[in-house]
């Protein structure tokens, strides 16, 4: 099939399906014509790379994990897919973590802006009162 069935096929534009080729992610044949031709098996394997990509991952760890993706769904249990999750799941915590105490240090900051509006507010209750 052509690049353009491809894309309709799965929701993918053309643009991404050839950045997925020069990712390494995606291979193609030429016509003579110099037209890609992809098999029809590139319809699942663009659902799994779009699957990893909305799971966080790089295209650099995708390319890596894509042998073991293959038959449906999700990833075969092989020794790069279960250092790969937990490696990315491990970045997903480290950086939940970060936000929590990004969260932490947002609540500190309107906590002292509401402290210093009550006292802006008692201040200038107090100056009305003695003018």
């Amino acid at each position: 099939m052509r690049i353009g069935e491809l894309s309709q096929r799965t929701g993918v534009s053309t643009r991404l399906l050839r950045y997925y080729e020069q990712q390494g992610l995606l291979g193609s044949e030429r016509d003579g014509n110099g037209y890609r031709r992809y098999h029809p098996a590139a319809v699942e394997r663009v659902h799994r790379i779009r699957e990893l990509l909305d799971a966080g991952m790089t295209t650099e760890v995708i390319r890596t994990l894509l042998p073991c993706a293959q038959g449906g769904p999700g990833l075969l249990t092989c020794s790069r897919s279960v250092q790969a999750l937990d490696d990315q799941l491990a970045r997903v915590e480290e950086q939940m973590a970060e936000l929590e105490r990004k969260k932490e240090a947002l609540r500190g900051v309107t906590r002292a802006m509401e402290t210093r509006r009550r006292e802006d507010e008692a201040l200038a209750a107090m100056a009305l009162r003695s003018a």
